[in-house]
C-alpha cells in the first residue's frame, strides 16, 4: 500500500458563476466523494488550496505573487489516498467531481525520503 497524491487543476472557471445551489450541489458531490474514500479507508488528508500565493526562487532572493499558470494548470487542491498501486490510485480518482467542470487530476505517488 502506496500513498499518492492528487493534484486538482483547472476547471471551468464560470461555474462559480452559477446561482449558490448549484455550487452547493457540487461541493456536496466532492463531500459525498471525499466521504466514500474516508469510509474505505482510503483518504489520508486533502483540502482546498486559497486561489493566491507567492512563489520563492533563488533561496528567497525572488519572492512573486503567484501561481501564475494558465487558469487551466493552477492546483486548486490536493487529496492524498493509499492504494495498492498507481492503476488504482487512478481508478480512484475517476470518481473525482472536478471532471463535470473539466477540471483534471494529477496522479503521484509519494515517495518515502530516509532522513
Amino acid at each position: 500500500m502506496s500513498n499518492f497524491l492528487y493534484l486538482f487543476r483547472g476547471g471551468d472557471p464560470e461555474w462559480r458563476n452559477q446561482p449558490p445551489e448549484v455550487v452547493q450541489a457540487h461541493m456536496q458531490k466532492w463531500g459525498v466523494w471525499m466521504g466514500g474514500l474516508k469510509e474505505q479507508g482510503k483518504l489520508v488528508d486533502g483540502l482546498p488550496l486559497a486561489e493566491t500565493g507567492k512563489v520563492v526562487e533563488k533561496a528567497g532572493e525572488v519572492i512573486t505573487d503567484g501561481p501564475f499558470a494558465e487558469g487551466a494548470e493552477v492546483v486548486g487542491g490536493y487529496l492524498i489516498v493509499t492504494a495498492d498501486s498507481l492503476d488504482e490510485a487512478v481508478e480512484i480518482s475517476k470518481g473525482c467531481p472536478i471532471f463535470e467542470n473539466k477540471g483534471n487530476v494529477e496522479v503521484r505517488e509519494i515517495l518515502s525520503m530516509d532522513m
